[in-house]
């Protein structure tokens, strides 16, 4: 993490004056798409005119620094950063973007003092005008691969100093960007600070000419716990009882079929346990509720108020803003995303409520972080159903073993949470906020 860059390199490519023209073009068409998609999500209509830039609440007096963020999980891990700043400077104001109806309800009622949410714009210069003439920020973040090229251009030309946090890019994307050329030159430049959340990243954007890109934490990994109802935890506990329980968390098409299979070696050795199947789309639960009943295992839905039976062996969690409840319900939870290829899904959160983590071989997304609670003794890689099912069999029938992995996880949660004051201190250098 450092700072540098902060001004453009060069004069706009050729591709950037076209992108810009493209963007003037299709943002009426992607604005009457988005706004049918926000409309069936149930967001107010004159909230879904922030997409135009139109802003619903007025500006504060004062300072404003600008977090965007693409979606949930993005959204959620800047909070705490957002909570440390707030704390540290009690004259600072922060406004949230972000794009989707998800994100706005998943952080409406965890943003911090001070600190408000609106949708971002759509990137043709007309939007992003009307956006940065009301807000007027001193300042802006934007997290991991959120690279909109009209918003990040007049905002640097307006003298707004840019930071990158927990930048991430994949292999394939940096070819893709390599291809480019002065572009992404041009755009990553423009940053005064690019935090990379794993060291491949850093590399793969030093070779694109981002002269600011730093190794640093995973912003993720200092987002603490998620929030949990203590009632309603509790509630679940005395449902639940002593039986042994798991969590099978945010699973994708394909990932059901290996947890259920796991499941069931599991109940060959402990006929009474119980998975909580929490689908990383809760609209997909009609399928997988038939799914469960084509595998014979007897289930509960989590979405038409039923807690989980004594004869359960199956809890699908198809609800949205509950992973909290669940991590800190089950000593073991198998992370997905990571048995087919999507990259893996974030770790953290099971860590910090003290979950023993195991995850499939593909986790590309999470390298760093596997590998090193791997080497920690909280997390452990399986490699399909049969090795789920194995290992879950171990766990739960040395329950010293268990205790263990679950201590290591949340000594290892523990240890990135003394990263979050030395972040803010640089975010705060780089943007010139102190």
């Amino acid at each position: 993490m450092t700072e540098g860059g902060g001004a453009p390199s060069a004069r706009p490519t050729g591709i950037l004056l076209a992108y810009g023209l493209a963007a003037r073009i299709l943002a009426p068409l992607a604005y009457l798409r988005i706004r049918r998609k926000l409309h069936m999500h149930g967001t107010p209509p004159e909230r879904i005119r922030e997409r135009l830039g139109c802003a619903t609440l007025p500006r504060p007096a004062g300072k404003l620094l600008w977090f965007h963020a693409a979606s949930v999980g993005e959204s959620l891990s800047v909070l705490r950063l957002i909570e440390h700043l707030g704390q540290k400077d009690a004259a600072l104001h922060f406004l949230l973007t972000s794009g989707t109806a998800t994100s706005a309800q998943m952080v409406a009622s965890r943003l911090p003092v001070r600190c408000f949410h609106q949708f971002a714009p759509l990137d043709s210069p007309s939007n992003v005008t009307r956006f940065l003439d009301h807000w007027h920020p001193d300042a802006a973040v934007f997290v991991e691969s959120e690279m909109w090229p009209n918003m990040l251009r007049i905002a640097a030309r307006r003298g707004m100093p840019l930071a990158l946090l927990n930048a991430r890019i994949s292999d394939r994307s940096a070819r893709g960007w390599a291809r480019l050329g002065g572009t992404a030159r041009h755009l990553l430049r423009l940053f005064s600070m690019i935090h990379c959340q794993d060291a491949r990243t850093a590399r793969h954007l030093s070779d694109l000419g981002a002269v600011a890109a730093r190794h640093g934490a995973n912003l993720k990994a200092m987002a603490g716990p998620l929030p949990t109802d203590g009632a309603v935890l509790e509630d679940l506990r005395a449902h639940v009882g002593a039986r042994p329980v798991w969590i099978a968390a945010s699973t994708h098409p394909g990932e059901e079929e290996v947890m259920l299979n796991a499941h069931r070696t599991l109940l060959d050795n402990h006929p009474d346990a119980l998975m909580i199947l929490v689908p990383r789309h809760p609209d997909r639960a009609g399928a997988i509720a038939a799914q469960i009943s084509a595998a014979r295992a007897t289930f509960s839905r989590r979405s038409i108020g039923a807690p989980p039976a004594r004869t359960d062996q199956v809890y699908l969690a198809d609800t949205l803003g509950e992973l909290g409840l669940w991590y800190a319900l089950a000593p073991v939870a198998c992370i997905a995303g990571s048995f087919i290829p999507v990259g893996g899904h974030n770790p953290y959160e099971a860590a910090h409520a003290g979950s023993a983590v195991l995850h499939g071989p593909l986790y590309a997304n999470f390298a760093d972080a596997y590998a090193q609670m791997d080497a920690a003794g909280a997390a452990r890689q399986v490699a399909d159903a049969n090795d789920l099912g194995a290992v879950l069999t171990g766990l739960f029938s040395a329950p010293s073993s268990l205790r263990d992995m679950q201590e290591a996880a949340r000594q290892f949660a523990a240890a990135q949470d003394n990263q979050l004051a030395a972040l803010a201190e640089t975010v705060c250098a780089a943007l010139k906020l102190s």
